[in-house]
């Protein structure tokens, strides 16, 4: 097998974990897996029955100090069944650089992030990963759909996998909206 073939179905298994089969509609985050930004496969139906707050992310943005509001709300409401999802992504002005061991370092070390944190991924534009295609797209989203804008959009995705709500990257993470909506969709059973 040559180098150009074995390039071409790397390419269509990665493509195979990122997908749902083809011709299959989802309704849930469940249905996607990416890597850690530690480099292991992680399939987002790992957190079936959590609520999820995703949100992409960047080291280098006006808005990165939102990590801290983000690590507190994960720690005060992870036992009760919240997990804060982070995306790093570098579509807004280049403010996410580095590789994921950077960035992951600059996590731990600038803001003690203990929430999982993926990959970098592209939120936006012609190589938008399936994920936030699925959470940006008219169809499958048509409550909370539209593109990215900017680092740190968060959507709010109840225990069934559905996504409930959406919050602007300036509204920060312990905003009492923001706030209310976690506790009433960790009230759902």
């Amino acid at each position: 097998m040559n180098h150009d073939m074995l390039i071409v179905l790397s390419l269509i298994a990665v493509a195979a974990v990122w997908l749902p089969a083809q011709g299959e509609r989802t309704d849930s985050v469940y249905a996607f897996s990416l890597k850690s930004i530690s480099g292991r496969e992680t399939a987002l139906s790992q957190f079936q029955g959590k609520v999820l707050l995703l949100v992409n992310t960047a080291s280098k943005c006006g808005l990165t100090p939102q990590y801290k509001a983000l690590e507190a709300i994960y720690q005060r409401y992870k036992d009760r069944g919240l997990v804060v999802l982070g995306f790093p992504a570098n579509n807004f002005l280049r403010q996410e650089p580095g590789t994921d061991k950077q960035i992951a370092e600059f996590c731990q070390i600038n803001y003690g992030v203990s929430f999982p944190m993926f990959s970098k991924i592209s939120v936006r534009g012609k190589n938008i990963h399936p994920l936030y295609k699925f959470l940006v797209d008219k169809e499958t989203n048509p409550a909370f759909a539209g593109k990215i804008g900017w680092n740190f959009t968060k959507f709010l995705v109840d225990r069934q996998g559905r996504i409930v709500g959406r919050f602007a990257p300036r509204q920060v993470p312990d905003d009492p909206e923001v706030i209310a909506a976690i506790e009433k969709v960790l009230q759902q059973k």
